[in-house]
């Protein structure tokens, strides 16, 4: 008889035999299947010992796949039948998945989603100079773990550095918290810059317009992601002193930005994103709000109207309000507010742009008034920023929050903590791309933790996205993830010193007596980082429960939520068929087959009814020191006046910005429901691209 002590691995490395694992893989088929069995596991994997022992030649080393056949072969002699058919369906997609990773050349130690791996491959391993991966996902992390962990040692020359970076390193590595995408890109790497998002300053002469410019393309080259308004800029046909002639406006310098960006694309890496932002008061404002309606016209912006209370309140009243001309602050004009609201929900109805930023509510929790006033923000609208300042971001994975049906609140403060230690270290290991930007960086220390995965974890939690209960586990969540960031800002604030504005602050006011970060929390919309820890994004609902994904040219992919192909096998009612029937349309509420508790559970994005698409925005933003990221995404026939409502509603409920996204409002979109034929490896089949996650109005950005 063969006394087994070691197994080979599928790449061929050898490695200590561990019985366990094969319980471990035998149980989780007995829970997928309805019938959790741990004794019944772990005998089994006895008996799967036992056949090795005998079956094999003296000194021979068993592969990963001979025990598996045998776990296979003894299932199938069970009486256990539902339990032998979900081994042999999970491992034979396993092996499909391997395959497709093999042929798409994919290095995958952690057991990623292709979708992931290939992302991960496309725009965050190491190159060499012929562009082929010099790290695995594995080795990323720990070169961001080392590097990061490594400004301990500025604070604490004594302090033992391994612990800490092994914390970093496994909340990564367990796709428990991940960093914004500059710093899996550049951490330890000469470029060095980390930070996701900046505003930038642009000023009414020329020199200040392509300054600005200048320093976007920089930004972009690096991975950052730029915000500008453009409101200080003279309105088209004023007077232009200098030169006796006439000035052409704000977006005719615009165009600049967008042609400089097209031409950047960040390095091949990741494609240039701005904001552009226009004051509802501004003279220029009706072109401003119309501008993108010529399909491809500023395709690197994402456009937002920054509207004043002044103006809401007019809009209420059905009253004039006045443009104002930045040259010298002179009224030039007086619009009826009703229209101007009118013109901007209409566009944003045809086209998805501009949406909205709440410009006096942000103001309003300015954290330092006394440096001057925010006007702009990130790309996507949830990091509000003072003029050259950035910010870094990181987001919780809330899917892995979840323990025995229960949120795990330990865990959840643990990785809180960490990410916020974390965060703060970006600020000093980051190489910024200007000494302005810099300066104003380390004088408020601003961070921004966030979530992903939320929808995923009310689906753990067994309750409906659509639902109030949700809303109250979103509050919950939010004020506990908000309340143990700022714990943990302030004992970094004693132990390292406050961030250097900090008197004047709001904190200071507040008779706080040290905080290391002028803000702490942000709701980012993850993008691509979710696609990685394979979760739903940010706080939106899911956008499809299966569908077909476009992993890259001439390669397509069914994904499905795992959760609900989880739920489908322990219920019975799992099958092909019926994951393809579900791809075609993207939801399930029409499918007869599913019971109605699995519908609502598992409600898309396009069921859900507007206005609770904004009250989940306003509970996560009641926690949320900086802004919040989330996109109403409405069907084709909602009308205007849906949008009206929703713009309406925003306000009142003190959101700092709203967004909307009408299906169909673009001709190229990232998203498509039955797709014709021709276009995917079998006709009508919800299609997604690569790197969508459901989050953005205009995801080419």
């Amino acid at each position: 008889m063969n006394t087994i002590s070691k197994i080979r691995k599928r790449d061929g490395k050898i490695v200590n035999f561990e019985k366990n694992k094969i319980a471990v893989a035998i149980y989780r088929a007995t829970a997928a299947a309805g019938e959790p069995n741990k004794k019944f596991a772990n005998e089994l994997a006895g008996e799967v010992v036992k056949v090795l022992e005998k079956e094999l030649k003296p000194d021979t080393i068993p592969t990963v796949e001979d025990v598996q056949d045998i776990v296979e072969q003894i299932l199938i002699k069970t009486n256990l039948p539902k339990v032998a058919k979900t081994y042999i369906v999970y491992r034979q997609k396993r092996t499909e998945i391997r395959d497709i990773k093999t042929m798409l050349g994919i290095q995958n130690e952690l057991k990623l989603t292709v979708n992931a791996a290939k992302v991960l491959q496309k725009r965050y391993l190491l190159k060499d100079d012929k562009n082929r991966a010099i790290e695995t996902p594995k080795g990323l992390f720990a070169r961001v773990a080392e590097t990061i962990a490594r400004i301990d040692k500025e604070y604490n020359p004594n302090v033992d550095l391994e612990p800490l970076q092994e914390s970093f390193y496994q909340m990564m590595v367990n796709l428990e918290f991940i960093p914004n995408s500059p710093t899996l890109m550049n951490a330890g790497t000469e470029i060095g810059q980390l930070s996701a998002c900046f505003v930038l300053p642009v000023g009414d002469s020329i020199k200040e317009i392509f300054d600005a410019v200048k320093h976007m393309a920089l930004i972009h080259k690096s991975g950052g992601g730029t915000g500008f308004s453009f409101s200080k800029i003279r309105p088209k046909g004023d007077v232009v002193k200098t030169t006796k002639g006439i000035a052409s406006g704000p977006l005719s310098f615009m165009r600049a930005f967008d042609v400089a960006t097209e031409v950047i694309k960040q390095g091949g890496r990741r494609r240039g994103a701005n904001m552009g932002i226009l004051r509802v008061d501004h003279p220029d404002i009706l072109d401003f709000i119309i501008v993108k309606e010529r399909e491809g016209s500023f395709a690197n912006f994402n456009l937002s109207v920054a509207v004043t209370d002044q103006f809401m309140e007019a809009v209420k009243k059905d009253e004039n309000y006045e443009l104002i001309n930045p040259r010298n602050k002179e009224v030039v004009r007086r619009l009826r507010a009703k229209h101007v609201f009118d013109q901007i929900t209409f566009s944003a109805w045809k086209t998805g742009d501009p949406g909205i930023i709440f410009i006096d509510e942000i103001n309003r929790h300015n954290q330092t008034p006394k440096l001057g006033e925010i006007e702009s923000t990130n790309p996507c609208g949830e990091q509000t920023l003072l003029p050259y300042e950035s910010c870094n971001l990181g987001s919780i994975n809330l899917s892995k929050m979840v323990t025995g049906g229960e949120i795990d609140w330990k865990k959840l403060k643990d990785i809180a903590r960490k990410a916020i230690h974390f965060l703060d270290n970006v600020i000093d290991a980051n190489k910024f791309p200007l000494p302005e930007i810099e300066k104003i960086t380390k004088g408020n220390r601003k961070i921004g933790l966030g979530v992903m995965g939320f929808a995923d974890m009310l689906i753990q939690l067994g309750i409906p996205y659509s639902s109030k209960k949700a809303l109250g586990v979103a509050e919950k969540v939010m004020a506990f993830i908000s309340k143990e960031s700022r714990k943990k800002s302030v004992d970094l604030g004693r132990e390292r010193g406050s961030f250097p504005n900090f008197k004047d602050s709001v904190w200071d006011k507040y008779g706080y007596k040290a905080m290391r970060n002028a803000t702490t929390t942000t709701i980012a919309p993850t993008g691509t980082i979710s696609i990685i820890a394979g979760t739903s994004s940010g706080i939106e609902p899911l956008f499809a429960v299966s569908f077909v994904r476009n992993v890259m040219e001439g390669v397509k992919m069914f994904e499905s939520n795992p959760f609900f192909e989880d739920t489908a096998r322990k219920r019975g009612f799992y099958s092909k068929e019926l994951m393809g029937k579900i791809s075609r349309s993207g939801a399930i509420k029409q499918i007869k087959e599913i019971p109605e508790d699995i519908k609502s559970l598992f409600v898309t994005a396009f069921d859900i009814p507007p206005e609770h698409h904004v009250k989940m925005q306003a509970v996560f933003q009641k926690y949320t020191d900086n802004a919040v990221s989330k996109t109403v995404n409405l069907p084709e026939e909602a009308s205007q006046d849906d949008i009206k409502k929703i713009y309406e509603l925003a306000y009142k409920l003190k959101c700092k910005g709203i967004t909307t996204y009408r299906y169909g409002s673009k001709k190229d979109q990232v998203l498509c429901f039955n797709e014709p034929p021709g276009l995917a490896e079998e006709p009508n089949f919800t299609v997604a691209d690569s790197e969508f996650t459901g989050e953005c109005r205009d995801c080419t950005v």
